[in-house]
Parts: C-alpha cells; structure tokens; sequence
C-alpha cells in the first residue's frame, strides 16, 4: 500500500506506463469494437434519457478494475457503473486508501450516436489528493497525462494552456440544464454576458483536455462526480489552469462543493468566471 508522497513517486515511475497500457487495451478491447455498432440491446437508460450506458462502459471498466487493482494492491477502484449498482461504494473516494477513479466511456451519449467525442479516464488518489490522470480518447487517437507537480502532456508534448486572447470572448462550456436545478440556473444564466460565449457542454474530460490546450477557456459545471473531474482538473492545473467552486474555494473531488464551479485555463480567467456566477446566484 502507498504510505508516502514518495512511495507514490516510485510506483508512478513504475508502472505509469503499465496503466497506459491498461487504459489503451480497455478501449481496444471493449469500446471500440462497439463504436457505431452497438445494438439496441446494448444501451439502457439509467436515471433518464440523457444518462445512457452501454456494453462498452460496463465491460471496459471491469477490465480496468481488475487491472488496476492488480497493479496497486490494497488500492480500491471507483467506477461510475460500480456506483450506480451500488452508491456507497463511492464512499471510498474519502477512506485513507489509494482510490482509482474511473470513468469507462466520458461521453457516454456521443458514443451511441457515433460522435468520436468520448474518452476513457482513469485518475489516481490519495487521501483527496489527484496524483496522476490519463484521459484516452481511442476514437481521436489522443492520449493526454498528467502528474502532480510533473506537468500535463498529450502523446508525450508537454501542456501549457496561458492566458486567453485579451480582447476576445471568452470561450465557457456549461453543464447541460438537464442536470441543474433552479438556483444553479440562475448562476450560470451570469456567463450570459458581454465578453463571454457561452456553449452546452460535451465529454467533460475532452472539455479539460481543451482547457489545457488553450483551446478552450474555462467551464462551468454544476455536478460533482469524482469520475467525471479528477483526471482533467489535475490535468487542467499541470497545465497552468485553475479551479474554483462558488465559494472561491477549489473543487474537492470529495464532496461537499458549492455549485456550479469553474475551471478556466488561468487563474485570472477563473476568478473572473467565478465572480459572474457568483453574481447571479
């Protein structure tokens, strides 16, 4: 079991690359076969008809589970399928265990209307703390890491996501209204603004990735699930970025934030994003 930020630091050195492997051989095995192939029989709805799963999802994230499990013993795996099945066991996030947290298929949706938008992210935590993320996207050919203190990078080019244009709009993505309530409507209607664009969300894990691009410029999410963040907040910091919840606080992928939050590529351009949200609440 890891005791340490540097036992953490070896095993990284290790076998990062034994977790690359695991996340490629997933989506080979188990994504991408159904990618525009899925029969009718391979999608359920789970709490409505924008929150779908599939085959692929299930299946890529049981092969994560063992493998990753197999790598770091005495961790524990929290995956998005393994807690709708059964909801305490995200309780882990929170133990004094390394906690692998998984999201099979990002952009579960885009994957069942052939859109190659999605991606396979995997982060690795400790006591709260993102040490390490990949963010896959087989579909794209894109393999994005990130360690703490180590720097982000996409297929092995280092990350540096600077400070937007001066002059031009600020580029946000947003949480889909389906998936916010009344007041969060409210916060989020302040990005509605000269200087900002605002646009509906996608994967939220290739919304960090272009975060740390620079491509885009911040987001604005209003839900906390640890899979969909871990992996790209760290990446989105390695890369220069910042985050904010609406208390001005950092988004903790333990709970307990005060939605919507923001990530922006630059810490100005998240304390200016977290002002108009916080305006309007």
């Amino acid at each position: 079991m890891i005791e340490d930020t540097e036992t953490i630091d070896e095993f990284l050195a290790r076998h990062s690359a034994d977790v690359e492997e695991a996340v490629r051989t997933a989506a080979a095995a188990e994504i991408m076969p159904r990618f525009r192939r899925l029969a009718a029989h391979e999608v359920d709805q789970k709490n409505g008809p924008h929150d779908l799963v599939t085959d692929a999802d299930r299946l890529a994230e049981r092969y994560l589970t063992e493998e990753l499990g197999k790598l770091l013993p005495g961790s524990v795996v929290v995956g998005e399928e393994a807690v709708h099945a059964d909801p305490a066991s995200y309780d882990a996030i929170r133990d004094d265990v390394p906690v692998w947290i998984v999201d099979p298929v990002d952009g579960t949706r885009q994957f069942v209307h052939g859109d190659p938008g999605f991606c396979t992210l995997v982060a690795l935590a400790h006591r709260g703390t993102v040490l390490a993320s990949w963010t896959y996207a087989p579909a794209l050919g894109r393999l994005a890491t990130a360690a703490r203190g180590r720097g982000a990078f996409l297929d092995g080019e280092r990350l540096h996501a600077g400070p937007p244009d001066p002059g031009r709009d600020l580029r946000v993505a947003t949480s889909h209204p389906d998936y916010t309530t009344d007041e969060q409507k409210r916060a989020l209607l302040g990005l509605w603004t000269d200087g900002v664009a605002p646009r509906p969300c996608g994967s939220a894990g290739l919304e960090y990735l272009a975060l740390a691009r620079g491509e885009s410029d911040a987001v604005a999410f209003s839900w906390e699930a640890a899979w969909d963040h871990a992996a790209g907040l760290l990446l989105v910091e390695e890369a220069g970025g910042a985050h904010l919840t609406l208390t001005g606080e950092p988004f903790r992928i333990t709970g307990g934030n005060a939605l919507p939050f923001t990530a922006a590529r630059d810490a100005a351009t998240a304390r200016r994003v977290r002002a108009l949200l916080a305006g309007s609440s």
